[in-house]
């Protein structure tokens, strides 16, 4: 009797065991709720911590970096103006050139002795262009009727340039429509691809055939985008997105070219154009002239 007492109290029974376990259970569930009751705690900690620290820091940081940032791009901005890039015989290809901003562009190139190729799909617009830029003193110019939204007609006409003059230092890509309706309007949001395919992507395929031919020349890249990239205006969704997408593409480009290529974003407001006199790319994918709706949007 005596042995089997000591080994009852040597070996204890299933039942003891189980409750042993289920204490130790307990306890560790009891602990691992208290320190996820404190994680929330420390990570607010934390996250205060942070936020008092990054505001002075950010707004230090500010005071210091762009004041000189500033002051050097004034200085930069007024020396280029004091003395300009000499573009007497500058090979410069311009896409959008028959109308508007890139029929304009071509006359100041021609007045400052640049050689030109001038892309647009109307071709008996573009041979008025080539016309008044003789008269203005472009030595040479050349016409290259074409579409920037077909990725073979940009391989073709950057190409065609190089075979005329040997060499490209300025692609000006200046090509661009426009749309008007509210998005929850449109009958069908593919009617609208031909906006991103020349706005967009004709200017990004463009560059991708120049690049090579502009970095022999440590040439530049001209983009003509919009002010609506920056301040989107109602009614004009694709038009806005489009812009928005050229303009972070460029300045991306220009962080990763840094000094082989140079790059000028233009962003223009309202000017007098086809598009601002109400030509735009309606609903149904068709160009139409709307007068009342430019009236509207220009006040």
């Amino acid at each position: 009797m005596r042995r089997a007492a000591e080994h009852h109290i040597i070996n204890p029974s299933p039942s003891t065991h189980t409750q042993a376990s289920s204490v130790s259970s307990s306890l560790g569930s009891r602990q691992a709720c208290e320190l996820e009751s404190k994680r929330p705690e420390t990570m607010d900690l934390v996250n205060g911590a942070l936020n008092w620290a990054a505001m002075p820091a950010m707004v230090a940081s500010l005071l210091l970096f762009y004041p000189p940032y500033y002051l050097f791009k004034l200085c930069y901005s007024f020396l280029s103006y004091l003395f300009p890039d000499d573009l007497k015989r500058k090979v410069v290809l311009i896409t959008g050139a028959s109308s508007g901003i890139g029929e304009q562009l071509a006359y100041q190139y021609a007045t400052k002795g640049a050689c030109l190729a001038l892309l647009a799909r109307r071709e008996w617009s573009l041979r008025q262009v080539a016309d008044r830029a003789f008269e203005l003193g472009a030595p040479d110019v050349i016409i290259l009727p074409g579409d920037v939204a077909d990725p073979d007609d940009c391989n073709r006409f950057v190409q065609a340039t190089i075979d005329h003059y040997g060499r490209l230092d300025h692609l000006v890509c200046n090509a661009g429509i426009a749309s008007v309706g509210a998005f929850q309007e449109i009958p069908d949001v593919t009617n609208y691809s031909p906006q991103l395919d020349v706005n967009f992507w004709g200017a990004v395929q463009s560059t991708f055939a120049a690049l090579p031919h502009l970095k022999r020349t440590r040439g530049r890249i001209v983009v003509t985008a919009s002010a609506t990239g920056w301040n989107p205006v109602p009614r004009m969704v694709f038009y806005n997105a489009a812009n928005a997408a050229l303009i972070n593409f460029f300045e991306t480009l220009r962080s990763e070219l840094g000094s082989e290529v140079g790059i000028t974003i233009v962003t223009p407001g309202w000017i007098e154009s086809e598009m601002s006199k109400g030509k735009f790319l309606k609903e149904h994918g068709g160009v139409e002239v709307d007068q009342e709706y430019r009236d509207a949007q220009i006040g």
